[in-house]
């Protein structure tokens, strides 16, 4: 009899909680949807206030404001599925604002996530791509690629961070390390240690290839690197050249208003870039004017490829579609959209606001600019592929480096006499490249340029010679 009437009340107990949590589901939700019979924006404005008072109401636990606050933020950046619009955390605002004066601590890689529509001439993948290592930094050093994919940060899965999220995990103390595991081509997977530092952001390179032609590679459009074009080339014409060579390979872009007033420095009287975006005050012309730094008789050839970004592709379609010069390499990485950031307290976000088009009214976003002539190393076999994979997995070159800082010729043929005995069946003159990049990342002054084995500044050179 007792357990019937504690059975009972037992029952009763349950219909009891379950009218409460069937009274939350059922009438609650009936003052969210008050507001939800028109699209307009202000009505979900107002539901996404009664939610967060609800959650702060009626949550288990004590949550703060701010939590939410930034959960929301950021889901609603994300729903727009566009990597470079990301709500901005008071540190990534810190990081943002320590990168943009080019001093920020890291690993040195400039990194994006493709989202929606990707070029037709691309594999989808889940994972945060290098759209280039910055010259002379940890990554840089250790053989981090343009095109690589970063697949794990400290065994942690990338596919389903977001692109703050990777930057986030990179970033940190000076002197700290961070594990990062790299997938390169199809199946080429192999983890590095980088020891993050302080990363200062290069802007230019120069040097006269030889008595005619002079070789300007810009690093990346900084607010200083108009100064050091500008030097450069007052240099180049102290020196008597005839002939230009800009290299923008591995340009992850920069400042609008620095590629700008770099083309000014070729073009005059001509379109640079158009920026078009629904809000008719970002809807912007920028044109040349008269003034040259290079005279037109200069003949110049501008190299660029998959890791040319953003500032780099304006100016690479300015100089084509103004038809200012030739472009010789890869199609370019395809980063044609303008952010803009806004502050919010200490946080913040940063938006897209418009898209760039080229001279000739090309949209550059995900489509990338073509060169003049593709140059492309030729592929591997699928035997010469294998070994290639067993080089850089095993890091053969990164050891042979280390023992022999400073090989010789004799040391190098000992080197591939080895290899081939362990079956390594890489061409000499790629193996001999690959020594050649591998010394030059540790060399604290590594030559300008390297007439040797880079085949695209060959055939610049060639195109400029008339051969």
């Amino acid at each position: 009899m007792l357990s019937k009437i504690k059975e009972r009340y037992l029952w009763m107990g349950a219909s009891v909680f379950l009218v409460i949590i069937i009274t939350l589901f059922l009438l609650s939700p009936l003052t969210f949807a008050q507001t939800t019979g028109s699209n307009d924006a202000a009505a979900y404005a107002e539901i996404l206030q009664q939610v967060m008072r609800f959650i702060q109401n009626y949550y288990v636990d004590d949550i703060d404001p701010r939590v939410l606050y930034e959960g929301a933020m950021r889901g609603m950046f994300e729903s727009l599925g566009d990597p470079y619009s990301v709500f901005l955390t008071a540190r990534d605002m810190e990081d943002l604002s320590s990168t943009t004066t080019g001093r920020f601590g890291g690993v040195g890689l400039y990194i994006s996530k493709h989202s929606g529509r990707i070029r037709d001439d691309e594999r989808q993948r889940p994972y945060v791509r290098v759209v280039a290592p910055i010259e002379g930094t940890p990554a840089f050093r250790l053989g981090i690629s343009a095109g690589d994919y970063i697949t794990k940060i400290n065994d942690k899965p990338t596919d389903n961070m977001s692109l703050d999220e990777v930057l986030g995990h990179l970033r940190g103390e000076p002197g700290t390390t961070v594990n990062v595991t790299i997938l390169r081509g199809e199946s080429i997977v192999f983890s590095v240690d980088i020891r993050r530092e302080y990363i200062v952001v290069p802007t230019v390179r120069s040097a006269m290839i030889d008595d005619n032609i002079a070789y300007l590679r810009i690093v990346q459009f900084t607010p200083i690197t108009t100064v050091d074009v500008r030097n450069a080339i007052e240099n180049f014409t102290n020196q008597g050249y005839s002939s230009l060579i800009i290299d923008l390979r591995r340009n992850p872009g920069g400042l609008l208003s620095s590629v700008v007033e770099i083309a000014n420095f070729f073009l005059s009287d001509a379109v640079i870039v158009s920026t078009r975006s629904k809000i008719p005050t970002e809807n912007q012309v920028f044109r040349a004017d008269r003034s040259l730094l290079v005279p037109k008789e200069i003949p110049i050839v501008v190299l660029i490829d998959k890791g040319s970004a953003s500032a780099s592709e304006i100016f690479a379609a300015a100089i084509k579609d103004n038809q200012r010069g030739f472009l010789i390499g890869e199609k370019t990485f395809g980063k044609g959209s303008v952010q803009q950031v806004r502050s919010i307290g200490d946080t913040g976000f940063k938006l897209t606001m418009s898209r760039y088009f080229s001279p000739s009214g090309e949209i550059i976003d995900q489509v990338g600019v073509e060169p003049h002539k593709e140059i492309i190393e030729e592929s591997l076999t699928e035997e010469a592929l294998e070994s290639y994979k067993r080089i850089i997995e095993e890091f053969i070159i990164q050891n042979f480096v280390r023992n022999k800082p400073n090989p010789g010729e004799a040391d190098i043929n000992n080197f591939i006499r080895e290899l081939r005995a362990d079956e390594i069946v890489l061409e000499e003159r790629i193996i001999r490249r690959l020594i050649r990049n591998e010394l030059n990342k540790t060399n604290n002054d590594p030559p300008v340029f390297d007439l040797e084995f880079d085949v695209v500044l060959k055939a610049a050179v060639d195109i400029i010679r008339g051969n």
